[in-house]
């Protein structure tokens, strides 16, 4: 077993040929591109994407190798997960070659064997170089070809970056490298997750509403903040595609999910000083800026390095724990404590915020000023509020929701009802200081 830790980019034509210019500024060694083509297989009821497995037999030559991926941890384009790897002297499965502890206990291998069949493939040409970068060594395998299943496929552009040996910090690094560059963006979907929706007839994909932040049980409150900021990357980088795809709405959620992101860090912001996320800040303003004032069309910007820079440097920031080298003792046992009375705390602050806020406004015009102060407060509930009984914390929403939309529109009639609605409510969480 290997532990594979990488960084996949899906490049588009013009960043396809300079690669090859980018790479030769770091030592290295090249490797001419060999043809290579996986088959996947899966059963009827997708049993391997439930234990969120992938299993595949790559030809490459006259050799062949049946790889599993068994489940593993995604954070923007990082993927780490465990890969074994055996070779065959044919393209046929043989599962009593990997390990037996590797599968759910009670799984009957053989029987399992006899339920698979090939779902998609890969087709393409592998390109290596190994880079010496700082303290490690990096494969960068750029891949050229086409994903298929059945009668339908789809044009395959990646580059992915291994560590082969060394640390994930100059994996990481060398990814902001190469994130200078226009013409890349992170590969959130690996290649079986691309091959698993061609087979599924390449559905289309709906919107996806800002859900209420799901922590485990007893969280602390370092993983509430990661939780926050995974979600919020998770949603921007699930509204790119949906972009990309064509869908003008998807714009307005990945706004949203930018600013879910500053949310998350100015919710936290009593625990972890500005100046530990001022880099990342600064490269989410300029994104920001680009979206408001530049008519560029959805690939010209998601395929920017204005684009890619803040995805690499929040992915970083989380799977680094950057925040860790800005704080004191104090701050690093606040984030050891209870998020729950984390939450029931803010929750407090915010509805006291909201009642000086709308408990005085006079005119209707003073409600649209506002307006981004409501937003901002109903994107913190949702990162706090996952913890609590979700049907009482959605009809609290609700009503500040009704709120925000009336504004919207300009009714002005009833404002001042909605508004007495919204304060009026008794709070969800505990300690409201009331």
């Amino acid at each position: 077993m290997t532990i594979e830790i990488e960084v996949k980019f899906i490049a588009n034509d013009a960043a396809v040929l300079n690669v090859p210019l980018w790479l030769a500024a770091w030592p290295h060694q090249h490797h001419e591109g060999v043809k290579l083509t996986n088959i996947y297989f899966e059963t009827v009821d997708h049993q391997l994407r439930r234990w969120d497995m992938g299993l595949r037999i790559r030809g490459f030559g006259d050799s062949y190798e049946m790889t599993l991926k068994a489940k593993g941890d995604s954070i923007g384009g990082l993927h780490q997960r465990a890969e074994y790897n055996v070779p065959l002297s044919q393209p046929r499965l043989e599962l009593s070659l990997f390990p037996g502890d590797i599968w759910p206990e009670n799984t009957d291998v053989m029987a399992l064997q006899q339920q698979l069949n090939p779902l998609f493939s890969t087709h393409f040409v592998r390109e290596k170089w190994v880079i010496s970068y700082q303290q490690s060594e990096i494969e960068v395998a750029l891949d050229r070809g086409e994903v298929v299943a059945g009668d339908l496929s789809e044009v395959l552009h990646e580059i992915e970056l291994e560590l082969k040996h060394g640390e994930r910090k100059d994996l990481m690094a060398f990814a902001a490298e190469l994130a200078r560059y226009d013409g890349l963006r992170l590969g959130s979907l690996s290649k079986a997750a691309r091959g698993y929706a061609l087979a599924q007839g390449n559905p289309e994909y709906s919107l996806r509403p800002l859900p209420l932040l799901a922590v485990k049980n007893k969280a602390r409150v370092e993983e509430g903040m990661q939780a926050a900021l995974q979600l919020g990357l998770a949603q921007w980088q699930y509204h790119e595609e949906l972009w990309l795809r064509g869908d003008p709405e998807a714009l307005v959620e990945i706004k949203k999910a930018l600013s879910l992101v500053r949310e998350a860090l100015a919710l936290f912001g009593a625990l972890v000083p500005r100046k530990a996320s001022a880099g990342l800040r600064q490269q989410l303003t300029v994104l920001e800026n680009i979206l408001c004032d530049t008519p560029l069309t959805a690939s010209d910007i998601c395929f920017s390095a204005a684009w890619l820079q803040p995805q690499i440097a929040l992915t970083d920031w989380l799977v680094s724990k950057r925040w860790l080298m800005f704080l004191n003792e104090k701050d690093r046992a606040g984030l050891q404590g209870s998020f729950k009375r984390f939450a029931d705390i803010m929750l407090s602050r915010i509805a006291a915020n909201l009642r000086e806020t709308f408990e005085n406004v006079q005119q209707p015009g003073q409600y649209q000023d506002k307006l981004m102060r409501l937003h901002r407060q109903l994107l913190a509930v949702h990162l706090l509020g996952g913890i609590y009984e979700a049907e009482a914390v959605r009809c609290w929403l609700e009503r500040w929701q009704l709120l925000a939309r009336t504004i919207e529109v300009l009714q002005q009639q009833l404002l001042k009802a909605r508004s007495r609605e919204a304060l009026q409510q008794a709070p969800f969480w505990k300690h409201s200081g009331q």
